[in-house]
């Protein structure tokens, strides 16, 4: 079923959507399980089941191209390694080795840091009239325990948080722009990842440089060196952007 019902429009960038966009979803779940935006071509899934068994269904839905109509349109050049725009089996087998961070022992490893850093951030603030949840919170913590996953040193931590979102900014009202020919790149990393391969430690990035698995041609290998950049670059990037944006969710639902 499509909408024909021009009252009813959802436009990504229509930034005043954005304040309180639930009536417009609830109308789009009522009425348009499929929507379609003639204007901005594309589709979309606006029920919970429709949407789950869409992300199960890869050999109709791809991954291949990302979930973000910028970068769908652009059609860039995805480097290799993306693993968030990869379709099985490429996307299980790298999806695996990335598995390997969050585990049940490396979240025990740094929970009680991770608590402390908390404290450390809210501490100021007990008594205070107000705090920014986003920015004294969300901006800090997911950099933080990000960083202690993949080892990155607290004095990367920073300048890597705001690169990422410098990449993700658009302005507002107005589409993400979108390199073709340089869609994503993880250069930033190159210097530390080769540090860590001769100074090893308990961290991600150690284990993914020696880890070995068996790729979709069947050969038993180590991630090369550009893939292994890459691999640092996303997590590094969901982890910061991703994450903080949760949070600030969090902190509107709690005040809700």
């Amino acid at each position: 079923m499509t909408v024909t019902d021009e009252q009813l429009q959802y436009d990504p960038y229509t930034i005043e959507k954005h304040e309180d966009p639930h009536e417009v979803y609830r109308r789009m779940r009522d009425d348009a399980p499929l929507y379609r935006n003639e204007e901005k071509d594309f589709w979309a899934l606006t029920r919970f089941a429709d949407v789950e068994a869409a992300f199960k269904d890869f050999e109709r839905f791809s991954s291949a191209h990302g979930n973000i109509l910028e970068v769908i349109k652009a059609d860039p050049e995805i480097p290799d390694g993306m693993f968030i725009n990869e379709d099985p089996p490429e996307h299980t087998i790298h999806r695996a080795l990335v598995a390997r961070a969050f585990t049940p022992r490396r979240m025990r490893e740094i929970e009680d840091k991770i608590r402390a850093f908390c404290i450390r951030c809210l501490e100021p603030f007990e008594g205070a009239d107000r705090f920014d949840f986003v920015t004294d919170l969300g901006n800090e913590l997911p950099m933080r325990a990000i960083g202690m996953l993949l080892g990155i040193p607290e004095s990367m931590q920073a300048a890597e948080r705001d690169r990422t979102d410098r990449r993700l900014h658009s302005d507002p009202g107005t589409p993400m722009p979108v390199r073709r020919d340089r869609y994503f790149t993880a250069e930033q990393f190159a210097e530390y990842v080769d540090w860590r391969a001769k100074n090893p430690s308990d961290d991600l990035v150690t284990e993914l440089l020696n880890v070995e698995f068996t790729d979709v041609a069947g050969v038993t290998r180590r991630l090369t060196r550009d893939e292994l950049l890459i691999f640092v670059g996303v997590i590094a990037g969901a982890g910061f952007e991703t994450t903080g944006r949760l949070i600030g969710w969090l902190g509107r639902l709690l005040g809700d």
